[in-house]
């Protein structure tokens, strides 16, 4: 199947992970899937929810927001009330990224993740969830050096993509164009060891076979091997330099 950006079915969009992208928050990446471009900021907060005190654990929350300039015309900016989709969207960050650390590590200590999307050109919380990991990992790496961690609390390597059914063939990465024609849409949250933390996914149309939704899940994990990858690259890169 040829699509309309010349890339193969299962090849991603180009996937750019720039850290240190700001340096007022603790972690801060700016990462660019194709033209989908996300800042996920990590703050540190002293204290825990009160349903967590005394408990000997953090926390990790996120939140998440679509920028007035991120699409075109002008999003309406969220102010009092949120919009339903960003609620799902950052209980998802929050949820997969809690899925790979251990909140014993860090006691008293709330992880706060910020994905703001600058520009939205498809797969967008598939984007801050792996640019958030990165993020993530880059405030550890500060308590770490402060001698605020028990232990390293990062237990694997989290990553997103979409994947979908358009004109009967499955492809890795929809952009916007190819997620408002899919016949089936689905996001895969998974590991660098290859578990599955989550899956979201629907037919827009008619049913779709299982064999199909196999192929997708399969499809999804090998893009986000190839998306941990370039989380490590990003990180050793800059140990290196």
């Amino acid at each position: 199947m040829a699509r309309h950006d010349g890339r193969s079915e299962n090849e991603l969009r180009p996937f750019r992970i720039t850290r240190n992208f700001i340096d007022t928050a603790k972690g801060a990446v700016l990462v660019e899937a194709g033209r989908t471009r996300v800042l996920c900021t990590c703050s540190v907060v002293s204290g825990v929810p009160a349903w967590k005190r005394n408990s000997g654990e953090g926390w990790l929350t996120a939140e998440y927001a679509m920028l007035p300039g991120s699409v075109k015309g002008r999003k309406r900016r969220e102010t009092g009330s949120r919009d339903g989709r960003s609620v799902e969207i950052q209980r998802l960050i929050g949820r997969a990224l809690r899925a790979v650390v251990d909140m014993r590590a860090l006691p008293d200590i709330t992880l706060s993740m910020d994905c703001d999307v600058i520009q939205a050109d498809g797969g967008t919380r598939c984007a801050s969830i792996t640019g958030a990991m990165v993020a993530l990992h880059d405030a550890c790496q500060e308590l770490a050096r402060r001698k605020q961690l028990c232990h390293w609390p990062i237990t694997d390597w989290a990553a997103a993509v979409s994947v979908g059914r358009l004109h009967g063939n499955e492809i890795l990465d929809l952009d916007y164009k190819e997620d408002f024609a899919a016949d089936v849409d689905m996001n895969v949250i998974g590991t660098a060891s290859g578990k599955l933390i989550e899956i979201q996914g629907t037919a827009e149309g008619e049913p779709f076979p299982r064999e199909s939704c196999h192929k997708l899940i399969d499809l999804g994990l090998d893009g986000v091997l190839r998306l941990t990858e370039i989380q490590q690259a990003a990180i050793a890169e800059s140990a290196t330099a």
